[in-house]
This record gives C-alpha cells, sequence and structure tokens, in this order.
C-alpha cells in the first residue's frame, strides 16, 4: 500500500488533499516552471492569477492555464466557489527528455536535451477566517470609502453616462454662439493697459516687446532664454503692465514678482526724494 502524498499536502493515505488539474509533457525544464511555481504557492486563485500575468518569464503562460483548469475542475465537479480557492500545492516533476545532436567539427557530434517535464496544480478550499479576511480586505479596497468594488464602478458608470447626456445637450450650441464666444475671448486679451493683441505675423508692435502668454500667465522679456521658443498671445510695452495684469516671469510666481516691483517703485522714490532733498 502507498503511503501519503506529501507533495499534494495530503498526510492521510487514500486522501484527497484538493482538486487537481496536471499538465503533462510540457516542453520546458522542470527547473524552469519551478521558478514560477513558487511565486504562486499558498496564494488565492485570484491573486496567483495577477501575479501571474504579470510575470515576464515564459513558463508562466502554461502555469496560469493550468491554474485555470484547475479552478474550473474545482468548479464544475467538487461544486466549489472560485472566489473561496487557494493554491493548496504545486509541483513539477522531471519528463522524458528528448536526445538531439548538433555537428561539430572534424566528425564529431554534440548532445542536445530538450527537457519536458509534468507539472500539477492543486486547489482547495480556504479557511473560514482567511475568507472573511480576503473579503474585508476587498472592501477596504472598494472605492476608498469602505463600498465594495462592484458598487463602485456602477457609480463610475452612471456618472459617466450622466457626462455624456449632458454634452449631447451641449453640442448643440450653433456656430454664430462660438464665433461669439471666441472673438470675446480674443477681444478680452487686450484689456490689460500697456497690452496689445498678437498680430497673425507673430511680430512685434511698435513699443511692446515683451511676450505674454495668457495660458500659463508667464511674460518673457527679449534678454530671456525661452523669448524666441515663446508664441506670443499678448504684447506688454512695459514689466510693471505684464505684473499689473497678473503675468509672472518664469520661475516666480506672481506674488513675488508683484513684490519685486513694489521695491522697485519704493527705491525709484527715495531716489527721487534724495534728489530733490541735494537741490
Amino acid at each position: 500500500m502507498t503511503g501519503p502524498k506529501l507533495n499534494e499536502k495530503s498526510y492521510v493515505a487514500g486522501e484527497r488533499s484538493g482538486t487537481k488539474a496536471t499538465a503533462k509533457y510540457v516542453r520546458t525544464s522542470a527547473s524552469k516552471i519551478r521558478a514560477v511555481l513558487d511565486l504562486v504557492r499558498g496564494l488565492d486563485v485570484k491573486s496567483a492569477d495577477q501575479v501571474l500575468q504579470l510575470t515576464e518569464r515564459h513558463t508562466a503562460i502554461p502555469v496560469r492555464k493550468l491554474l485555470a483548469s484547475a479552478v474550473a475542475n474545482a468548479v464544475n465537479n467538487d461544486n466549489q466557489d472560485a472566489d473561496e480557492l487557494y493554491i493548496i500545492a504545486c509541483f513539477a516533476d522531471e519528463g522524458p527528455t528528448l536526445k538531439r545532436f548538433k555537428p561539430r567539427a572534424r566528425g564529431r557530434a554534440s548532445r542536445i536535451l530538450k527537457r519536458t517535464c509534468h507539472v500539477t496544480i492543486i486547489v482547495a478550499r480556504m479557511s473560514d477566517e482567511r475568507i472573511a479576511i480576503i473579503q474585508a480586505r476587498a472592501e477596504r479596497q472598494g472605492a476608498g470609502s469602505g463600498r465594495p468594488a462592484a458598487t463602485s464602478r456602477r457609480d463610475r458608470v452612471a456618472r459617466s453616462r450622466a457626462k455624456d447626456d449632458s454634452g449631447e445637450e451641449g453640442a448643440e450650441q450653433t456656430v454664430d454662439d462660438v464665433v461669439e464666444e471666441t472673438s470675446s475671448d480674443a477681444v478680452s486679451a487686450a484689456i490689460w493697459e500697456g497690452s496689445v493683441d498678437a498680430t497673425d505675423d507673430g511680430e512685434a508692435p511698435e513699443g511692446y516687446e515683451i511676450k505674454g502668454n495668457a495660458q500659463s500667465m508667464l511674460f518673457h522679456t527679449p534678454d530671456s532664454r525661452y523669448y524666441k521658443a515663446t508664441k506670443a498671445e499678448v504684447w506688454f510695452d512695459t514689466e510693471e503692465s505684464a505684473v499689473a495684469a497678473g503675468f509672472s516671469k518664469p520661475g516666480t510666481t506672481a506674488a513675488d514678482t508683484e513684490e519685486a516691483a513694489e521695491a522697485e517703485a519704493d527705491n525709484a522714490s527715495n531716489t527721487a526724494a534724495d534728489e530733490a532733498e541735494e537741490n
């Protein structure tokens, strides 16, 4: 009488530890398969499938197919729930070796050994405590608010459909309305004092050499490294006009630029006062 199959996690002779699936004569060496099996041994089937899907070893492909077969056997033959299964045991045995030869110099031949293996995966039902832990973890990861993932997905789909419906209603806008909005936006670019709109040829108007970008709210002086690469949407005559319009230099915030302009104005006023006292 044979003893218990310890590699199948069966410690009593004649008893079965779970549902088994076997792939025979897999055309790769057992050592390469074992490296992948070590990654998923003891995991629940959902986590194991995710690990195998992201594993870059080519041997992960037959192992993943075999795992799906083992889960299907447990569901169809043993009436198990797929979400409650885990890999209780997995191993790879050596199969027959195909011997081939490669011709070499001086009439010799070198041997080529093409290995095969037999892969076995056994799945079984997890304990109630482990199932409760996995379900609680899934609920916590559902949507950040403690809701299950399925409920969160339904909410996202509903919001997306509502957004699409509102977008279709807004798409009924006429061409004249679009032209009017575009023209009003273009006019609003020139409401700042000391600024003019950019021309179609891209040339700087006389007396206006500072480029302004309305999207980034940055302005560039002729000595700036970004001056040539920047497409001007509005031109300013002085840096003070650009700062007053809410623009700032690259690498600084608008508040910093305003403080620097105020400091320069104070210095200029103090210098003028000192000259007046001397006169």
